[in-house]
């Protein structure tokens, strides 16, 4: 029987409807750097990780309301 020390290979599945607090909350309690996002029908759309998120976060058009499915693909703000 395997030990598992690590678990590196943990990929979380998130819908991309989720909002970005939800999502940073998310990763902060699994600890982990990334999220794969699904649409309504569980398919892949694409990928984001904390970091891309916190720019996001920190933009100033920025609200709680905002969607993974809006970021997604989303020029990235400047400050």
């Amino acid at each position: 029987m395997a030990r598992i020390d690590h678990l590196d290979a943990i990929e979380l599945r998130v819908f991309d409807d989720m909002t970005v607090e939800v999502a940073l909350s998310i990763m902060a309690g699994a600890g982990v750097e990334h999220l794969l996002l699904c649409d309504g029908d569980d398919e892949r759309t694409g990928s984001v990780t904390q970091a891309e998120l916190a720019v996001h976060r920190g933009s100033s058009g920025y609200t709680d309301r905002v969607r993974l499915r809006d970021v997604l693909g989303a020029p990235r703000p400047t400050r």
